[in-house]
């Protein structure tokens, strides 16, 4: 595949914009769980710190403060994650439009790819509301709990998204015949950069996962994730790296969400 100097110049630039997008996801969730953060969890013994849906608009700003300065905390003993996530990315960007342009622009299977993700979708914003309000029936704190973290998750990553999609600019893989360039004016708000669908998902799971950690939960939860990132490509929604890096820090602020607020045992 041969690209124009012109995109060889945008692709050189997008490695070091994603080292600092997905810093701070894998920071975050790197230094919530050696308890390093300097907010890290604290044992919730008044009402101000308990995981409640009054408490939750003030800790997503607390996230996002953590989130956004994340990597000035990176170090040597946390830059694994970050540069592993860069690197993955980097290469897929290089490989997008020969992989969709080869492999899925003309496929048959776009409408029924779109129809799948939008309803797994609907099923990861559905279950914390579902959690919660089964553990509000049945007095279950940590299903109530479980809940709200979801939202939480939820909100948080989709904050981080459509931050990243005002930077990225990208061009869907439906336009110029997926050549898939950055810092495109004409993409508006509908940047093809990273997946929303993927991140959300993916931070709900996580979340979930985090707080019922038995491998059913687990498999159904990553399963049903990593369908909702394979249906957008299929779908001809979003390019292979705009999937991996949704669901990359989707999972991880799902799971910092999760490490940082719940109850101590």
């Amino acid at each position: 595949m041969r690209y124009g100097e012109k995109n060889l110049a945008q692709v050189r630039w997008v490695p070091f914009a994603l080292f600092l997008v997905s810093a701070f996801g894998c920071c975050a969730c790197a230094q919530s769980a050696g308890g390093s953060l300097p907010d890290a969890p604290q044992p919730q013994n008044q009402s101000r710190d308990a995981v409640t849906v009054r408490n939750t608009p003030r800790f997503i700003l607390s996230d996002q403060a953590a989130i956004w300065t994340s990597p000035a905390r990176l170090n040597d003993s946390n830059a694994v994650g970050p540069v592993l996530l860069v690197l993955a990315t980097a290469v897929l960007i290089t490989t997008d439009h020969q992989v969709m342009s080869e492999h899925f622009l003309n496929t048959s299977r776009a409408h029924e790819a779109n129809t799948a993700s939008d309803g797994l979708l609907g099923g990861f914003v559905a279950a914390p509301v579902i959690i919660y309000s089964l553990g509000r029936i049945h007095e279950d704190d940590h299903a109530t709990e479980t809940g709200i973290l979801g939202g939480e998750a939820m909100v948080d990553s989709l904050a981080v998204d459509e931050v990243l999609k005002l930077v990225s600019l990208r061009e869907r893989p439906t336009v110029d015949g997926a050549r898939g360039k950055f810092f495109q004016t004409s993409v508006g708000f509908d940047s093809s950069f990273p997946s929303t669908h993927s991140m959300i998902a993916w931070s709900s799971a996580a979340a979930i996962a985090t707080e019922y950690n038995g491998p059913l939960t687990q498999l159904t939860a990553y399963g049903l994730a990593t369908g909702v990132s394979v249906a957008r490509v299929v779908g001809r929604q979003h390019f292979p790296s705009d999937v991996l890096v949704g669901s990359g820090i989707g999972w991880m602020i799902g799971r910092y969400v999760a490490r940082r607020h719940r109850r101590s045992d």
